[in-house]
Order: C-alpha cells, then structure tokens, then sequence
C-alpha cells in the first residue's frame, strides 16, 4: 500500500473520531494485541526522547469489580449516600475496558519542563483513542470527582504520580451522531502579528 491512501485513512480516523460514553460500550472491548498498538500509537505522539511522563493502568476483567467497589466508597465519602454509591459503582462496570492514565511529572527535570511533559501526556492520550477510534473501538477519556479521592487516587498511583481519570474502550452499541459543539477551525487557527512598538 502506498504512503498517500495509508495518509488518509489515518486523516479520516482523526475527522470521524468522537467520544463514546461507557453506557453506549459494549462487548467485545480490544484484545491484547489492539490495546498494544493503542500504546504504540500513543509512544508516537509529541514526546522528548526516551522521556515518557505517563503510564497506563489497565483495567478488566474481575479487577473492574475492585474499581467500582473503589468508586462506591468515594462516592460515600462525598456524600452521595448508598444510592450514589451503587449507581458510581455501576458506572465502573459498564465499558468493557477502562485505562487509567496516570501521570508522571518531573518538575525538576533539566531539560524538559514540566508543561512540555503534561503536553506529551495530552498528545498520548489523543493518539491513544485516534489509535481505538481506527480500529472501530469507542472511548472516551473520562475524570471528574474520583481523580481527586485520595483512596482512588492511593490505589492507582504510585508516589510522585498524578491520577488523571479513565480511557473507557469498548464497542460502540449503535453509530452514534457526533454531538460535540466545536468551533469552526478559523476560530482556532488565528494569525499572530508581532505586538506593535510605539
């Protein structure tokens, strides 16, 4: 195959990508070997070098059931009551594999500065579901309250890691309409004119 139609198909993978929620995943979620070339996809984002500021915690199988108790437990602890604690905790359950993204930032680190890091970590996190999107896996990166809970946070971070939230991956139940409301691209890319002197 030639580089111009491979091109284009990965151009494709990123237009027609758009986040899947976990209740519209469903079974069968990437194997071994497409959640490989997921991570390879991701080791190609924008990167320094061998410096690679994350890592991914995969999570299926029995061990979505220790997350979702996890998830019951915080939600508790936040004060949602039993019925918040059960639904938090069905939420873990639905997509057939969920992928912690944990950070790994070194502020002191002598040539790469910490917000050239936390860019690379966006960069894997895109290329990762482009990487799930083109092999017709839904995903859908997820955070919110549980990222900040220290015994969720405990439980996927080792110390100097940040927990950033969950990759859920599964197949899409139905072809889902992209609802996202982004801005047409001239209003994301601008000209820049050097600041006027006086």
């Amino acid at each position: 195959m030639s580089g111009a139609p491979v091109a284009l198909a990965a151009l494709e993978a990123l237009l027609t990508r758009h986040s899947v929620g976990p209740k519209h995943l469903v079974e069968p979620g990437p194997s071994d070997a497409q959640l490989a070339l997921m991570v390879q996809a991701a080791l190609r984002a924008p990167d320094h070098a061998e410096l690679v500021p994350y890592r991914f915690k995969l999570v299926r199988g029995d061990a979505r059931r220790g997350m979702a108790a996890l998830f019951a437990d915080a939600a508790r602890a936040a004060g949602k009551g039993e019925e918040g604690a059960a639904l938090d905790a069905e939420r873990a359950l639905r997509p057939p594999v969920s992928v912690a993204v944990v950070a790994r930032i070194d502020p002191g680190h002598p040539k790469v500065p910490a917000h050239e890091q936390w860019a690379a970590v966006g960069g894997a996190i895109a290329h990762f579901l482009a990487a799930a999107h083109a092999m017709g896996f839904g995903g859908k990166m997820l955070s919110g309250a549980k990222v900040r809970d220290a015994a969720v946070a405990a439980a996927f971070c080792e110390p100097g890691e940040t927990l950033l939230g969950w990759m859920t991956l599964g197949t899409p139940a139905r072809a889902a309409a992209d609802r996202s409301r982004k801005p047409p691209a001239a209003d994301v890319l601008v000209d820049w004119h050097p600041p006027c002197k006086n």
